[in-house]
Formats: C-alpha cells, sequence, structure tokens
C-alpha cells in the first residue's frame, strides 16, 4: 500500500460525480485519464507542471467547462466504441504471437501525486515516454495539505527507531525554506529595482522565481511532487518492471497503483507483467542481477579513492575524429560513393574546408529548434558531472542520451548561491546542511542505506555522466544555457560546451551550436517573463 504520508485531496460529492467520468478513480494519488480530447490531456499536464494545484483540482477550476459530458445514462464515448473488441485483438497479438511491437500502439495519460523526488527520477528514467513535473521554480512549497510539510516518510524509515529523527530534519529544513522566502524576494527586489517599462506581475514573477532558485537547496530529496506521465503501452511495462525490481518500497508500491489504474485504460498492453512466467522473470532477473554484481563489485569499490571533487564537468571520452566523421555521414546521402571512400576524402582536407561543409551543413538557422541532419549523431561526448541535484532533477529528465547515477549522499559536499551569504541566510543554510548530513550518516549506520537519500537536501551534489552524440549535446546545450534558464545547470552546460570545442577539438561542431548562451545573467525570468506577457497581450 501506498504511505499515507501524501493524502490524496478529498472532494464533494458533487466534484466527484463532475470528476468521475474522466478519472480512474477520485480518492487516490495515483489515476489515469479517460474520455477526455488529447488536446485536454495535454493542456492539463502543461498546465500541472506549474501549479499547487492537483490535476483533478485543475481539471475542475479551469477545464471541466471543455468538455462534453457524459449523456445521462453514462454511455461510452463515440471514440470508445469498439474498445472491447480491439483489447481482445491487441491479447491475442501480445500472447500468441509476442509481438512487442503491437505495445508501442496504445497509450495512456496517467498522474502520480504526492511522489517523493527520489521516485520521480525512476519515473522519469524511460526513453520513450512524455512527463511533466511539478516545479520548485514556479510553485512555493510552503502549504502543509493535512497540516504537515510536503515531504514523505519512506515505510524503511516509517518503522525505523530514527523515524523521529527523520521528522524533525525534514520539519527544519522546510521551515528553513519557508521562512527565507519573503526575506530572499525582499533582497532581491533591492538588489534588481523594478524597471520602469515593466508591469507588476512580470517583476514579481521574476523576483519569485528568483528567490525559489536560491532556496531550493534546502528541500530534500524527499521533498513531494506531481508528475505527468504519457507513453505507450510497451513504455509503461518496461517502467513497471523496473518499478517491481527497485529496492525502495515507494516505488514498488507506486507500480501497483499504477498497474490498477492502467488496466482500467490499457489493459491488454499490461497482461504480461505480473504473471509469473513473463514479468515475473523479468523482475526476478533485474533483482538478482542487480545484488549479484554489488557483491561482485563490492571489494573492488572499496579500495578506490576519492575522485577531485573540485571537478564540475569532466570530458571523459570522445573520438579525435569525430569531426571528421560527422562531414563524411553528412555527404555520404549526397553522393554515391562507398562510406570508406567518403571518409579518405574528408581526411586528406584542410580543417578550414571540413569546417565550411559542416557551416553548410547546419546552414543558417534562426532559432535553436533548427536541428542539422543525423550527420551529427556520428560522433559522441562522456561528461562525468558532479553538481547539486537540484540541477541533476532538471537534466537528468532529458532521454536521447545515455545517463547514469551514483546513490545520492552529503559525501560530495554542498553548493552555496552567493544570494545566500548576502541576505544573512548563510547561518541557517549551513545549519541545515549539517542537519541533513548527520541524518543521512545515521540512516547509513543503522543499515538503511537506501533509503538514507530521503534526507538529503537538494544543495548536496550528485556525480552522474551524460553521454550523448553531438546532435542531441547540441539541442542539451542550447536548451540548457537559455539566459531563463537555472544558474546550475546553465554553468553546466556551458561546461560542456567549451569542454567539446577546446578539450575535444571540434571546433566547428561546437561553433554550430550557435544558440548556446554563456552571457552572464542576474534576473533569469525577467526576459522569459516579458515575452510571456507580450504574447498573452497580442490577439
Amino acid at each position: 500500500m501506498i504511505s499515507s504520508s501524501a493524502p490524496s485531496e478529498r472532494f464533494t460529492p458533487d466534484e466527484a460525480r463532475a470528476l468521475a467520468p474522466y478519472f480512474t478513480n477520485v480518492d487516490r494519488p495515483v489515476f489515469a485519464l479517460v474520455n477526455l480530447p488529447e488536446t485536454v490531456k495535454g493542456a492539463l499536464f502543461a498546465r500541472y507542471s506549474r501549479s499547487a494545484r492537483s490535476l483533478r483540482r485543475l481539471f475542475l477550476d479551469e477545464f471541466r467547462a471543455q468538455v462534453p459530458a457524459p449523456d445521462a445514462a453514462g454511455a461510452p464515448r463515440a471514440d470508445q466504441v469498439g474498445a472491447a473488441r480491439a483489447d481482445r485483438l491487441y491479447a491475442r497479438m501480445l500472447n500468441e504471437y509476442g509481438d512487442d511491437s503491437v505495445a508501442q500502439l496504445g497509450s495512456a495519460h496517467l498522474a502520480c501525486e504526492g511522489v517523493s523526488n527520489v521516485l520521480t527520477k525512476v519515473l522519469e528514467r524511460g526513453r520513450l515516454m512524455a512527463y511533466l513535473e511539478q516545479s520548485t521554480r514556479y510553485v512555493p512549497y510552503t502549504d502543509r495539505p493535512g497540516g504537515g510539510w510536503r515531504y514523505r516518510v519512506p515505510p524503511e524509515i516509517e518503522r525505523s527507531p530514527l523515524r523521529g529523527a527523520y521528522v524533525r530534519t525534514m520539519d527544519e529544513a522546510f521551515e528553513t525554506y519557508a521562512r527565507w522566502i519573503p526575506a530572499m524576494e525582499a533582497h532581491f527586489r533591492a538588489r534588481y529595482p523594478k524597471a520602469a517599462g515593466d508591469s507588476d506581475a512580470v517583476y514579481r514573477s521574476a523576483i519569485r522565481a528568483k528567490a525559489l532558485d536560491t532556496l531550493r537547496g534546502l528541500l530534500p530529496a524527499a521533498t513531494t511532487s506531481n508528475v505527468g506521465l504519457f507513453g505507450t503501452g510497451q513504455a509503461y511495462e518496461a517502467l513497471l518492471l523496473r518499478m517491481f525490481a527497485h529496492p525502495l518500497e515507494e516505488v514498488r508500491d507506486h507500480a501497483g497503483a499504477m498497474l490498477v489504474e492502467l488496466r482500467q485504460v490499457i489493459p491488454a498492453f499490461l497482461t504480461r507483467v505480473d504473471q509469473p512466467d513473463r514479468g515475473g522473470r523479468t523482475i526476478d532477473y533485474l533483482t538478482g542481477t542487480r545484488e549479484i554484481f554489488a557483491r561482485a563489485s563490492a571489494g573492488l569499490v572499496a579500495g578506490l579513492e576519492e575522485g577531485d571533487a573540485s571537478v564540475e564537468v569532466a570530458l571523459t571520452d570522445f573520438d579525435p575524429d569525430g569531426e571528421s566523421k560527422v562531414v563524411a555521414s553528412a555527404l555520404y546521402p549526397v553522393c554515391d560513393l562507398p562510406d570508406a571512400e567518403i571518409s579518405r576524402a574528408v581526411g586528406r582536407l584542410s580543417s578550414d574546408d571540413r569546417a565550411a561543409l559542416l557551416r553548410a551543413y547546419a546552414g543558417a538557422r534562426t532559432n535553436r529548434r533548427q536541428k542539422p541532419g543525423r550527420a551529427f549523431e556520428r560522433t559522441s561526448y562522456r561528461f562525468d558531472i558532479l553538481a547539486d541535484y537540484g540541477a541533476f532533477r532538471d537534466l537528468q529528465r532529458h532521454r536521447l542520451l545515455t545517463l547514469e547515477w551514483q546513490p545520492l549522499s552529503t559525501r560530495h559536499g554542498y553548493v552555496e548561491p552567493a544570494a545566500i551569504e548576502d541576505a544573512g541566510a548563510l547561518e541557517e543554510w549551513r545549519a541545515a546542511m549539517a542537519r541533513s548530513a548527520e541524518l543521512y550518516e545515521s540512516l547509513v549506520a543503522a543499515g538503511l542505506a537506501q533509503a538514507a537519500p530521503y534526507a538529503v537536501v537538494m544543495a548536496y551534489r550528485v556525480r552522474f555522466y551524460m553521454e550523448m552524440n553531438a546532435r542531441e549535446a547540441m539541442h542539451v546545450i542550447e536548451l540548457r544555457t537559455s539566459p531563463q534558464g537555472h544558474p546550475s545547470y546553465r554553468r553546466i552546460c556551458q561546461q560542456m560546451h567549451r569542454a567539446i570545442g577546446e578539450v575535444a577539438g571540434h571546433r566547428a561542431i561546437a561553433a554550430a551550436m550557435a544558440f548556446a548562451d554563456h552571457s552572464e545573467v542576474e534576473l533569469e525570468r525577467l526576459q522569459a517573463e516579458r515575452r510571456l506577457e507580450r504574447k498573452r497581450a497580442s490577439p
């Protein structure tokens, strides 16, 4: 069962009746969306990420009037006619023929509310799904649903003698966070006076985002969030199998809750998940392999020394000939020569000639969404990154690459934004860091290492790698260095961009990333808020 530490929202009888046709339940924190146009589902999820309200509350407040009500008899919508026959057909294809590609043809929107930031990283791991998560930049975590702060007490800690210490430490972290929001906003208003041309709304939003960005390091990984997921039956099956094999109870409990809801929407696609000879075998394989490898590697890992904690981004692997290979790949579809002959021809070119070809191939891009072709996928880069957990949360959601992370701990130190000291919050910030570290070590010493990351506040650093081809690197770097981005991940991606040009020597590839922004930005959201206001005002 899912822990009651994150209670589901309560609705009046009239509200529950209005919700019932469109959600698989109205009283549990995990639910699927049904009988809604795709545009409404997408709009709901988009609104979800920047609102403190639950998805069902958003539906009642903002979307209810936009969807047709079911008829008085509760008859199914026209787009549901034939659903039972389709389910039987899919079940036959999947079970009798084993054609996994069929499982890519059905999909579902699912919401998971009140899940920890530990669990969100598991939910958002799959490549072939879409996610929207409640943002710490736009949503202040100051409300107290049910009288408690918005964090989860995992079952492992709930049952332990350290529960009291855990709750006290989490409460103190949230109290410090909430107490400093008004003071931090006042600090930034004094530092960045309102420009004459800015409306109160634009200025207020930019200041609030800056304050929340600065203070989010006080929030623990146990902080709860709302996540919207959209995926195919095949993607959900893969996700659920990983979750059922996970060592944390919160993850396994939510896998069971998700399966219940998804079977009300796409049942035929998930028949194998809990069959002992199908999904059961895969779960056993994943669990067993994790445990076997942990034992096999323990001796080696225990003997290694700590790395250099001063290096935030290191380019640890690249192809010295990568730029030439990208040029050869660009030439391949415009001629009729063998690949090897094209590569030899490119090898005879000067660096200036190769750079000219790459400029022509990338073209005159007018915005970052205009991407060059697949030739940029010919070479790749592996970055070892040591960043605060808040920045990791943002970068981990990039899926068209290979990303793996180490367990979150307090042993790599923490970041300390300059504004913390400038605003007078340094003593309380460091006290919160010390309490988090003390609790983390206590949990590890008590044999609760798997659950200990819940206690770690997001200012602490986590080590992870990102390995991607040049085309995906262009997407990540240009998006995450944009001026409205958080300073932590902007700095990381700026270093990645410099490493591609200077360490790998792929200067023409780095130059093709024309929208990588290395400017210094003080009030990150200000320009974005101005653009949004102009869009709202335009007819």
